[in-house]
C-alpha cells in the first residue's frame, strides 16, 4: 500500500463536534479535502456556515449543544441516515473555564457547565458514535483533550475545571481504546497546546506573550496545524494506535 493510500480518507464519513470554528473546522476541513463526507456539529450556525463555505462541498450542518444527549444521538443519526455510515468521529468541542480562578473561589455554575460540555459532551458523542461502530464492525474516534490534561496549568492560568475535564478525557480515552480493541475500532486523543482559537483571547498581546514564553518552540500554532494530526489518526496510518494520547504543544510536555 502507497503513503497516499494509507493516509487516503476518500469514500469515509466523518462526524466533527465545535466544527464552527477553531480546531473542530480545521478537523472537517482536513476530511473533506481527503475526500471524506462530512457532517458538522455545533452549537454555532454561523460559524458552522463559514465551515460549510470552506469545504465546498456538499457538507452536513447540524446545529446543536454536545451537553445535550438527545442532540448528540440524533445528530448522529442524522449523519448515518444521510451518508450509510459513521467511519471517523471527532469529539472535538470543548470550552475554557468561565471565569479562570482558583478553587475556593470558584462557582458551581461554571464547573458544571465546563464539566457539561467537555466531559459529559464527549461521553455523549462517543457512546453515540460506538453504538454505530459496533453495529458496523469498524470504526475511529478521535477526542480532543488537552496538554492540560496531563499537568496542571496554574504555573499560568488556572483552569480547575478544564483541567480536570481534559484529564478525564485522557483516561476515558485510553479506557475506551482498551475495551473496543478487539472490535476494529481505534479510540485516540489529540492533547494540543497554544493554537490560535476563540479557546484563548489571541487578541491579547498579554495572553500572547505569555503563552508563546510558556512554548519551547517559541510560538502558539495556528489552528491548521492540527490537521495533519486529524489525518493520521482518522486514515489507515494509525490501524495499530489505540487508547493512546497525540502531544502536539510545542514542546511543552518535553519539559
Amino acid at each position: 500500500m502507497s503513503i497516499n493510500d494509507i493516509f487516503n480518507v476518500s469514500g469515509k464519513v466523518a462526524f466533527v463536534t465545535g466544527a464552527g470554528s477553531g480546531l473542530g473546522r480545521e478537523m472537517a476541513v482536513a476530511m473533506a479535502e481527503n475526500g471524506a463526507s462530512v457532517a458538522c456539529f455545533d452549537i454555532n450556525a454561523e460559524g458552522l456556515a463559514i465551515t460549510a463555505d470552506l469545504i465546498g462541498k456538499d457538507a452536513l450542518l447540524i446545529e446543536g449543544d454536545v451537553a445535550d444527549e438527545a442532540a448528540v444521538d440524533a445528530a448522529i443519526a442524522a449523519c448515518v441516515e444521510r451518508f450509510g455510515s459513521l467511519d471517523v468521529v471527532f469529539a472535538n468541542a470543548g470550552i475554557g473555564d468561565p471565569e479562570p480562578s482558583l478553587l475556593h473561589e470558584y462557582s458551581t455554575e461554571n464547573w458544571n457547565k465546563v464539566i457539561g460540555v467537555n466531559l459529559n459532551g464527549v461521553f455523549n458523542t462517543n457512546r453515540a458514535a460506538l453504538r454505530q461502530m459496533v453495529a458496523q464492525g469498524s470504526g475511529k474516534i478521535i477526542n480532543t483533550a488537552s496538554m492540560w490534561g496531563l499537568a496542571g496549568s496554574s504555573s499560568i492560568f488556572p483552569l480547575p475545571a478544564y483541567n480536570a475535564t481534559k484529564g478525564a478525557v485522557v483516561n476515558l480515552t485510553r479506557e475506551l481504546g482498551l475495551q473496543y480493541a478487539t472490535q476494529n475500532i481505534q479510540v485516540n486523543a489529540i492533547c494540543p497546546g497554544f493554537f490560535k482559537t476563540a479557546l484563548g483571547p489571541v487578541d491579547d498581546p498579554e495572553f500572547m506573550a505569555v503563552t508563546t514564553n510558556f512554548t519551547p518552540m517559541g510560538r502558539v500554532a495556528e489552528a491548521s496545524e492540527i490537521k495533519g494530526t486529524a489525518l493520521y489518526l482518522a486514515s489507515s496510518a494509525s490501524d495499530f494506535v489505540t487508547g493512546t494520547t497525540l502531544v502536539i504543544d510545542g514542546g511543552c510536555m518535553a519539559k
